[in-house]
């Protein structure tokens, strides 16, 4: 028998995300994280070449990793989530190092950007439910010296989301607006998912 509070069938996550898996613990959902290994980088590369659109790309990547994780576990309902950045209709990837972070956001300023974010479920390796939102955000024209400080205040963490940000703390100092869903901008749209889970029977009505 389940203990109480666990969902009817495994559910587990396939991302390495933190956000992600911190906004489904936070929402009282019991599931594992298991990353799927997939080369997300040159999915999203052929994709562009084939002249998808962002909402496409994003979908894609979600579904991929759900699949790949899905064959590890079979008895499973598999979660898999994606985020892509569009500015000036060019798809930003996350940065490698500090100095990328730093063009990443200086490319950004005082601009206005979308984050477009996917969600899958998957069970047996077939794709149950997809779901995608976009946000709008507008990155204010901050200083070099904000900049500097920012980025030296952030450390590794400025290479771990594809804008080097994260709204949910320093990095909302960025911003002067932001249009669309707060869990769509951390890279789930949780609230959907949810109700598909409960739809399922997964979580409680």
């Amino acid at each position: 028998m389940a203990a109480p509070g666990s969902p009817a069938v495994p559910v587990v996550l396939a991302s390495a995300s933190v956000a992600r898996r911190r906004m489904l613990h936070q929402a009282g959902l019991t599931l594992v994280a298991d990353p799927a290994d997939i080369d997300e980088e040159s999915l999203k590369v052929e994709a562009a070449r084939q002249g998808k659109t962002p909402v496409a790309i994003a979908l894609a990547l979600a579904e991929a990793k759900a699949v790949a994780v899905s064959l590890r576990h079979p008895d499973a309902l598999v979660i898999g989530a994606d985020q892509v950045l569009v500015c000036g209709g060019r798809l930003l990837s996350k940065a490698a190092d500090r100095q990328q972070a730093a063009a990443t956001l200086e490319r950004l300023r005082g601009r206005s950007h979308r984050l477009v974010s996917a969600v899958a479920l998957v069970r047996d390796g077939r794709i149950s439910w997809r779901h995608v939102d976009t946000a709008r955000l507008r990155m204010r024209a901050f200083s070099k010296s904000f900049l500097q400080s920012y980025l030296a205040a952030e450390g590794k963490a400025v290479i771990q989301t594809v804008g080097a940000y994260a709204l949910e703390g320093r990095g909302a100092q960025l911003f002067d607006r932001v249009d669309g869903d707060h869990f769509t901008v951390l890279g789930l749209p949780l609230l959907p998912l949810l109700a598909q889970l409960r739809r399922e029977g997964v979580i409680a009505t």
